[in-house]
């Protein structure tokens, strides 16, 4: 019986997604998906997905944001926090538009904080994924929240790697590469970088893959730990992969 999972990763417009057999490596595929709910829903059906988006949305945003980012922050460092953002109060992430984004979490935070253009640009996934779950609560429990840093760091002994841009880009995506290939991706796999997607969309959506695959058996880290719920009953949580010395 086949056991698939996948891992996602948000890329132009659309998700970059890897796909695996557990019971059979030799079979994985990788491509773009329009939404979420094409992957959940597809052929493989995948039993954990690992996704690189903000589920279960603060009501109000205080002491640095959702549990979860705090503990992200923690494990990162002053080297990698930054790429942890803060996530805005749920009425922030569903404003029409930018300016009403920053009044609202203006608002709803303490102290008042408004989102970067870069956050309300990735907001209509947050939307999205939030509006997927809340209206099917089912999906809850094979839709888990990843973040790619934290799963590098994680599967590199918790130490920091180069930087996916910039001057460092070579080395970084090789970094990583060598890093999912000793975390037992299949080689085949690493390289099948969809048409569309973005060398780092594509290692970004196989962390979510390995970080899937440790949730489902059993061995992920959970950041906090327990988990925390959102307001509607959504997991506030960041899975990290299983330690590796």
């Amino acid at each position: 019986m086949a056991r698939w999972i996948a891992g996602l990763d948000g890329c132009r417009g659309a998700w970059a997604g890897a796909l695996l057999d557990l019971d059979d490596p030799g079979r994985f595929r990788t491509g773009l998906f329009a939404d979420v709910a094409a992957c959940l829903d597809g052929p493989e059906a995948p039993l954990c997905v690992g996704i690189d988006v903000p589920i279960g949305l603060p009501d109000r945003v205080s002491g640095g944001g959702r549990g979860a980012d705090r503990a992200a922050r923690a494990v990162l460092g002053a080297s990698g926090r930054a790429s942890v953002f803060p996530v805005p109060p749920r009425a922030a992430v569903y404003a029409p538009d930018y300016a009403q984004a920053k009044r609202l979490c203006r608002e709803n935070s303490d102290p008042p904080f408004a989102p970067s253009i870069q956050c309300w640009n990735i907001l209509g996934s947050v939307r999205a994924v939030d509006t997927l779950l809340r209206a099917r609560p089912a999906l809850a429990a094979r839709l888990h929240e990843v973040h790619p840093e934290i799963a590098f760091r994680g599967l590199n002994g918790g130490a920091p790697l180069a930087r996916k841009k910039g001057p460092e880009r070579a080395r970084g995506l090789a970094e990583r590469r060598a890093l999912l290939l000793a975390a037992g991706l299949p080689e085949a796999l690493v390289l099948a970088r969809p048409r569309g997607a973005g060398a780092d969309d594509h290692l970004d959506a196989l962390a979510g893959l390995v970080v899937a695959r440790d949730i489902l058996l059993g061995r992920a880290v959970p950041l906090p730990d327990p988990p925390e719920w959102d307001g509607h009953g959504l997991p506030v949580v960041i899975w990290a992969p299983a330690a590796r010395a």
